[in-house]
């Protein structure tokens, strides 16, 4: 089994021997910050910076801050909460853990592909900032202007304040002959140019190839193309800086979160106080914040609320289990949760301010309406915030710091993406962690076929790749594991039975509150959110160009394929054990890391004396008690083996 065995009849206490694992065979994080900064940086990610401000002055302004607020207390808050006690308890993986409940073992391997396929595609936003960052290492910016071989006709800096005499064209353009000056716009769509900005041209052309120098643009039915060299190189090192933070362990990436999981508030502040002297800053702002309570009385509004909070706590990746598995039994993770929640949604906010206080005054520079200006996600990041940066006095300093800031956001979200892989094959198969070489070979491996899968979105068409990653790999899956992993510990594992082991772990247990909400309010929102988002579905695309049918397909695949381990791993518990019975009932090993714990309960106290009896009776040969696997050798040894 999986505790480790204690010589003394007393548990340790809270606070005792904190340089000491309590679980030697997988070890603890060294202190208690490491886990709570570990948290944080996984919570607050690149959705908090480039996601959460567009959402909110889509969806509102400040009148988002309501149901973003509520679905965070009904919706997210109670299963963080939910997965973080289970893991702590259990200290084991999401899939190892379910000895809980093994007919659902399966939810652990759907956490886990999900995560897998998240950390492949998420290395590559990792690559880009630091493509971005070494281009910043200049007296300018590259998509400063219109004045580089990649740009052409189409290309268009606002940010100069001038009217191109060729042309007639207000704005600095690149040279060339063009037969139709006039900008397009939503009266205008014929005999007119598209035009774009420098940092759009750039990183369409430069950075993913996506169009050609000729202008002509990648469709998803066009081979994908050869590896653009650079970000591949950048890709490497991505995966080259996550290996060497994991290479220990906890260990390593507890001591790394320390400057990853501060670095972009020190950052963010440093934007928003430039950004606020900036000319046009107060009217981002406002434009961000300003409020519209009639929104309030759609669905739209409380759908978009329940999904940002949803992913941004990361709750249903399997992520927070792994990481509160490394705790000690006795930490009081309630407090944590919490700490982690407020943090996660006030640097959102916080965020907001920093972001369109620079986009206020590229529309300020530009002459354009704020929203025009605006974007989502790698767009806001890599298109609009640069194109900002790039007006600005001194813009390489503070292009060096954002992307400094958008790695480091990225990195700590990764480390929990990957270690929960990691983790879930080193509790199932224990061999790969008897000593550091087989570890750090096995670790090697799995970075470097992530690294290997990674390069298609490397290469011109790859965009197509990773928009399928982005948007589908993690959608409905999610929420249908999060609903069964909700259900699953309150009606199979039971409600009693959690409530008792967090009340044995933390000394108190939860409220009505927690409990209504893990009995139906939470699994509710959660099903509510699903359909009302799969009524919404819309075929997938990037840049308005459709995904061709096997495109869409592998879409669904991603989806239905992780959603798959569910029942047929339930399938294959029953027929392991014998019946339906025996896969609901929690295995004989079930319970807190270390033995000592097994002491303060009954029903735990009980099972350990069951394991402690020899399986066959010496005198009848009769087992003495049933189980699937064997408990025959003596609780005294260093580590008890199923």
């Amino acid at each position: 089994m999986h505790m480790n065995a204690s010589n003394s009849a007393e548990a340790p206490q809270a606070g005792e021997g904190e340089a000491a694992d309590e679980n030697e065979a997988r070890g603890n994080w060294t202190g208690q910050f490491d886990f709570l900064l570990s948290c944080i940086g996984y919570a607050v990610g690149l959705g908090n910076v480039w996601r959460f401000p567009y959402l909110c002055y889509k969806n509102g302004g400040g009148a988002f801050l309501i149901p973003y607020l509520i679905m965070l207390g009904v919706a997210a808050l109670p299963l963080f909460y939910m997965e973080v006690a289970f893991g702590q308890f259990g200290n084991l993986g999401p899939v190892t853990i379910w000895k809980a409940c093994p007919l659902l073992k399966g939810t652990g391997w759907a956490m886990v592909s999900i995560s897998a396929l998240v950390s492949i595609y998420y290395n590559v936003i990792i690559a880009w900032a630091l493509f971005y960052l070494f281009a910043s290492f200049n007296s300018k910016v590259p998509w400063a202007d219109c004045n580089n071989y990649w740009n052409d006709f189409h290309c268009r800096d606002l940010s100069v304040s001038t009217t191109n005499a060729t042309h007639n064209v207000p704005g600095n353009l690149r040279a060339g002959f063009n037969p139709n000056p006039e900008a397009c716009s939503q009266d205008l769509k014929t005999n007119c140019t598209q035009y774009q900005t420098p940092s759009e041209q750039y990183f369409e052309r430069v950075m993913l190839g996506y169009t050609s120098l000729n202008g002509a643009i990648k469709k998803m039915s066009d081979p994908i193309g050869p590896p653009q060299w650079h970000v591949t190189l950048c890709l490497l090192l991505a995966w080259i800086i996550i290996y060497a933070c994991l290479l220990k362990g906890v260990k390593t990436s507890g001591k790394v979160v320390y400057f990853t999981a501060t670095f972009p508030y020190l950052v963010l502040v440093i934007l928003l106080i430039r950004g606020v002297t900036l000319e046009g800053a107060k009217d981002g702002i406002l434009f961000y914040l300003k409020p519209d309570f009639s929104l309030l009385l759609t669905s739209e509004i409380w759908s978009a609320a329940a999904v940002q909070i949803f992913y941004s706590l990361g709750v249903a990746f399997g992520c927070l289990t792994t990481m509160s598995s490394y705790n000690k039994f006795r930490n009081n993770c309630y407090k944590d949760v919490l700490i982690v929640a407020g943090i996660n949604s006030g640097t959102s906010i916080f965020a907001g301010f920093a972001i369109f206080s620079v986009i206020g005054f590229m529309a300020h520079k530009t002459g354009l309406p704020v929203a025009e200006v605006t974007k989502s996600g790698p767009g806001l990041a890599f298109v609009a915030y640069p194109e900002g940066l790039a007006a600005m006095p001194v813009a390489p300093l503070w292009s060096v710091l954002f992307f400094i800031m958008i790695i480091t956001l990225g990195v700590d979200s990764q480390f929990a993406f990957v270690e929960n892989v990691l983790t879930t094959c080193m509790d199932e198969w224990p061999w790969l962690q008897e000593n550091f070489t087989k570890q750090a070979i096995f670790k090697s491996v799995v970075c470097l076929v992530m690294f290997l899968l990674g390069i298609p979105m490397c290469c011109p068409g790859g965009i197509y790749y990773f928009s399928m990653l982005n948007d589908y790999c993690a959608y409905y899956n999610l929420f249908v594991v999060a609903i069964v992993e909700m259900l699953g510990i309150s009606y199979l594992y039971g409600i009693k039975n959690f409530l008792n082991d967090i009340q044995m772990m933390l000394g108190f247990r939860p409220g009505p509150y927690w409990i209504a909400c893990w009995l139906g309010i939470t699994p509710a929102l959660i099903l509510f959110i699903a359909i009302f988002s799969l009524v919404k579905y819309q075929s997938p695309s990037y840049n308005s160009e459709p995904f061709t049918i096997w495109g869409e397909a592998m879409c669904w695949l991603m989806m239905v394929g992780s959603v798959l381990f569910i029942p047929c791993c339930g399938i294959c518990e029953v027929w392991r054990r014998g019946g339906l019975t025996a896969a609901l009932k929690e295995t004989p090993d079930w319970g807190p890391p270390v033995e000592a714990f097994w002491l303060e309960s009954d029903k735990y106290r009980e099972k350990l004396n069951q394991m402690n009896t020899p399986a066959t009776d010496p005198v009848t040969g009769h087992e003495n008690r049933p189980g699937v696997d064997d408990f025959s050798q003596p609780s005294n040894t260093k580590e008890t083996k199923t």
